[in-house]
């Protein structure tokens, strides 16, 4: 049983890798913000500031040290999201814009079409939610890629399936989606 020294010491080494991990994939969080906020710019959260909330969220885990770069990068992206949802829910409080027209358009190769404005995110989170209570996996998939910027290859091997059923649950995680964000639409 190690003692209150020992722990401190195995805490700071486990934050030290935690903080090399974030270090490594750092850029492509930014990238991957910027990406993810690219769909409006009227955010209040710039790329920076959206990796730096997500890591905040982060930082005081220390044992995910020891996960993969794929599996971090997932964890991030579930991070992410929290944090764009928590602050489009504090924008949408502020201005209760009813009126605001929201389109979404499927397609492509990344849901960027799904979420692009404070009503959409909500929308896609709460779809997500309900998305996870019928297919969990397709739930992860949509988290993995949208919010994770994982690819296929990746997410496969974080949820233990084939790339074919990875872009299969894509392709059906992103129809569900849009038909439940947007009904009326087809």
């Amino acid at each position: 049983m190690p003692n209150q020294a020992e722990e401190n010491v195995l805490h700071l080494q486990e934050r030290r890798v935690l903080d090399d991990v974030f270090s490594l994939i750092y850029e492509e969080l930014r990238r991957l913000a910027s990406f993810v906020r690219r769909c409006d710019g009227s955010l209040t959260l710039n790329s920076t500031a959206l990796v730096h909330e997500a890591w905040l969220k982060l930082k005081d885990s220390p044992h995910l040290a020891a996960t993969s770069v794929p599996h971090f990068k997932a964890i991030a992206a579930k991070a992410m999201r929290h944090v764009l949802v928590d602050a489009a829910r504090r924008r949408n409080a502020r201005k209760r814009s009813a009126g605001e027209v929201v389109s979404i358009t499927p397609g492509g190769s990344t849901a960027a079409g799904i979420a692009s404005c404070d009503v959409e995110l909500l929308a896609l989170d709460t779809a997500l939610g309900k998305l996870g209570g019928l297919n969990a996996r397709q739930a992860q998939v949509v988290e993995y890629r949208f919010f994770g910027g994982l690819s296929v290859s990746e997410t496969a091997a974080l949820l233990h399936v084939s790339e074919s059923v990875v872009e299969r649950d894509w392709r059906a995680a992103k129809a569900w989606l849009v038909s439940a964000i947007r009904p009326d639409k087809e």
